[in-house]
């Protein structure tokens, strides 16, 4: 049951970032745009331990710009 609740999770969130993208809210995915099947590794941890963060570019007048994953590191 928890592994279906954390799947309906991932669709709501992506759900989300979509209708941002629709707004004309660019996002990015390692400084690219994503494919249809790049979606998914932000929610994974990677074989060498990174993983994605979420950063919120805002523009000069309080508006968002563009929503940026970069791979991080814990070390």
């Amino acid at each position: 049951m928890e592994e279906n609740y954390l799947d309906e999770e991932k669709k709501q969130y992506l759900a989300g970032l979509k209708r941002y993208e629709a707004r004309g809210i660019p996002i990015y995915i390692d400084g690219e745009r994503p494919g249809e099947n790049d979606w998914e590794k932000i929610f994974r941890v990677q074989e060498d331990g990174s993983f994605y963060m979420c950063d919120y570019v805002g523009a000069d007048e309080g508006c968002l710009k563009e929503i940026r994953f970069d791979r991080v590191y814990n070390r």
